[in-house]
């Protein structure tokens, strides 16, 4: 704390930043709210931040030590920003930790399902709970591009070491719009 009055970062602490930074700026992508669906909404947002947050920390899980150590200060950093956001949003003081406990019970119910269905390679399984997290909706159709996004997503990242992921980022696939919509067909909205 006094280190950063005088200027002086933690390294370890400015790589945990820059990784939160450019997940943020990945869920954050206009196409995966325009192509792919994700309401652009402050629940929207949360989805699909959790969504990239939990491929990360799915990758980083799979790597050895210290990327385990990492994958704790990258939760921890999210948990924070969320914690943050919630004070500044208004939320009194008594009410910010009963929201917390709430959000980090989704996260880890979300990052337990999209796990299951990852690693049994089950596009429908993915789908069908993407539609119900992050798209709101009952239909696993409404939610087959946003699958394919993550199954692409996740081998994009499972070739990176903990090097190559912290020095250069994470690497998520690019967003193909589902198939029939006016973006696929080179018509732009």
């Amino acid at each position: 704390m006094i280190g950063r009055l005088f200027g002086r970062v933690n390294p370890r602490e400015a790589m945990i930043r820059d990784l939160h930074v450019r997940i943020n700026a990945a869920a954050r992508a206009p196409a995966l709210y325009t192509a792919l669906g994700v309401p652009d909404t402050v629940e929207g947002r949360f989805e699909c931040l959790s969504l990239h947050v939990i491929l990360v920390l799915r990758r980083l899980n799979r790597l050895p030590d210290p990327a385990g150590e990492v994958a704790q200060d990258l939760v921890n950093a999210v948990f924070l920003q969320l914690d943050s956001s919630l004070r500044e949003s208004g939320i009194g003081d008594f009410g910010v930790p009963k929201r917390m406990k709430k959000l980090g019970a989704a996260f880890y119910g979300r990052a337990a399902g999209y796990d299951a269905a990852l690693d049994a390679a089950d596009p429908d399984a993915l789908a069908r709970s993407l539609a119900r997290n992050v798209l709101g909706v009952d239909h696993a159709a409404d939610a087959a591009g946003l699958a394919r996004y993550v199954m692409a997503s996740d081998r994009a990242l499972a070739s990176l070491d903990l090097d190559a992921l912290v020095v250069a980022g994470p690497r998520f696939a690019a967003v193909q719009p589902p198939a029939g919509t006016a973006e696929q067909s080179g018509v732009s909205r």
